[in-house]
């Protein structure tokens, strides 16, 4: 016999000498069963008592008794904290929790997933709560040559929101071009830097457009944070094209010397193009003039409500 029967049952004797009866005995373990699950939905949204309290309208002090099967609460309240856990009430006063089970081998699964596939997973099951992590964070990714820059900046005057590009940003936290850092601390201090620069522009900025290195891709945690954190939008053309537009720009670096430069560049965009793949949005920009481009770039943008 549980803590909580027990007393119920010493309550009982004390006051008539009678024993519960089965109801009393099944009443008392789902109060207990329904604070449990109360305690456990409050703790995975991360709430205090006394948020929980704010949002439900529902004492602080009456919570702690319900958390601890001891309050017999009305449907009413139950129904308030329900709203406030963004619970069905039925979760919470089932006698049968028939989804345990599959909720287990869920979250095991969800726990040892790599960060993008938990990414994605947020992206279906709770879209809602996504968006609002997104607020007006634009992100555009793809290969270099597709467009980043040139559009990036044109779309943050249109929409009135800042432009950033992340390299310039690891750069200026460097204090060095991203080539010195490449050569002094190797790729993985990049990454670390690249990782740690892009955390710094989500905590400080809900209103931005950013253009990132195509690499991003490579590392899976911090290509999460870009998925969960912006609006993302894959910008693509044919290999041919990426490469006259860096060349375009005076950079002759990609051929030089390098005759296995388109081959090496096809492989590359093949490689990565799942990973690009999972943004929300795909653009292709190939034999599109760049204000073609902008201007289907703003209709996904206005299309999806991504700013207001």
């Amino acid at each position: 016999m549980s803590n909580k029967v027990q007393k119920i049952t010493d309550k009982a004797d004390a006051a008539s000498n009678e024993v519960p009866t089965a109801a009393d005995l099944a009443a008392t373990a789902l109060m207990d069963q329904v604070g449990q699950r109360v305690y456990a939905a409050r703790k995975a949204k991360r709430l205090s008592r006394r948020e929980l309290s704010e949002r439900s309208g529902v004492s602080p002090r009456y919570i702690v008794r319900l958390e601890g099967g001891e309050g017999n609460i009305s449907i009413g309240l139950l129904q308030r904290i329900a709203i406030a856990l963004d619970k069905p009430i039925e979760l919470l006063v089932a006698t049968e929790d028939t989804m345990a089970d599959d909720i287990a081998r869920l979250i095991v699964r969800y726990q040892n997933a790599d960060a993008a596939t938990r990414a994605n997973v947020l992206r279906v099951l709770d879209p809602e709560q996504l968006r609002e992590r997104k607020a007006e964070r634009i992100c555009l990714i793809g290969l270099r040559g597709a467009g980043k820059s040139t559009l990036g900046a044109q779309l943050s005057k249109a929409l009135d929101l800042p432009f950033i590009e992340l390299n310039q940003e690891i750069e200026r936290s460097a204090g060095m071009p991203v080539a010195e850092v490449i050569a002094m601390y190797g790729e993985e201090g990049y990454r670390k830097l690249e990782a740690d620069t892009l955390k710094t522009i989500i905590a400080t900025r809900e209103r931005l457009v950013l253009a990132v290195a195509g690499g991003v891709v490579e590392e899976p945690d911090t290509f999460a944070e870009v998925l969960g954190r912006f609006h993302t939008v894959w910008l693509k053309a044919q290999p041919t094209e990426h490469m006259e537009r860096v060349r375009a720009q005076g950079d002759l670096r990609p051929m030089a010397g390098n005759p296995q430069a388109m081959e090496q560049l096809r492989e590359i965009l093949v490689a990565r193009e799942s990973r690009y793949g999972q943004a929300e949005h795909h653009l292709d920009t190939s034999g599109k003039t760049i204000e073609a481009s902008l201007a289907e770039l703003r209709t996904v943008i206005s299309s999806h409500n991504i700013v207001a």
